[in-house]
């Protein structure tokens, strides 16, 4: 970061932090602004909030959650990938994660949701196909885990998590960003995939 050769990550980074602290603690009728509902998005028109929704949080905790996720794995990948297609996964990961919940929950009213995870998980599994043997330690348990295996865990969780209600917590959004992820590049960079298996051949 020290030559600023992340611009996209750091404008994301800076934006939803400044966003997100600014409806926790000074305006909260931004957070109701940006909310993602469902029911109401065809209905009143709320398209902006596919995108807006992804720069705000329920809480700091969230927020904390999520930006320290973003700045471990979208710094590094967006030195591989380079801004433009950087950019383009981040936006891809918020459109199909509130796509999959759309159709989840398009007809419940009282359905809202918000915060960046979609678009992180895309990111994440997007850095997993090209640093599959990278470790991550999750507090409080320090024992190392492998990317690849972290995906699995988190797909399975994800999953079990969408079939009940959390709050505003989307599971939906962490198990359809991940995939966007994988999606996202198998269509730019089908060849990360061979290089992913001679890996673990």
């Amino acid at each position: 970061m020290s030559e600023f050769n992340e611009p996209g990550a750091t404008l994301v980074f800076v934006v939803t932090i400044a966003l997100s602290l600014l409806g926790l603690f000074r305006a909260p009728k931004l957070i109701e602004a940006c909310l993602f509902r469902p029911y109401y998005l065809r209905r009143r028109g709320e398209y902006h909030t596919m995108i807006s929704s992804g720069f705000v949080h329920a809480d700091l905790g969230h927020l904390l959650f999520n930006m320290f996720t973003f700045y471990f794995f979208a710094f590094p990948l967006e030195r591989l990938f380079g801004t433009t297609y950087f950019l383009a996964l981040y936006l891809f990961g918020l459109l199909v994660s509130h796509g999959c919940t759309y159709f989840k929950q398009r007809e419940n009213a009282q359905y809202a949701s918000l915060g960046a995870s979609g678009a992180i998980s895309a990111v994440l599994f997007a850095y997993i196909v090209y640093y599959p043997t990278t470790t991550l330690i999750l507090f409080p348990i320090p024992v190392p885990i492998p990317a690849a295996l972290f995906a699995i865990g988190y797909v399975a969780y994800s999953y079990w998590a969408s079939t009940r209600e959390h709050g505003r917590i989307n599971h939906d959004a962490h198990l359809c960003g991940a995939l966007s992820g994988l999606v996202f590049v198998l269509l730019v960079h089908p060849q990360a995939y061979a290089l992913l298996l001679q890996k673990f051949a």
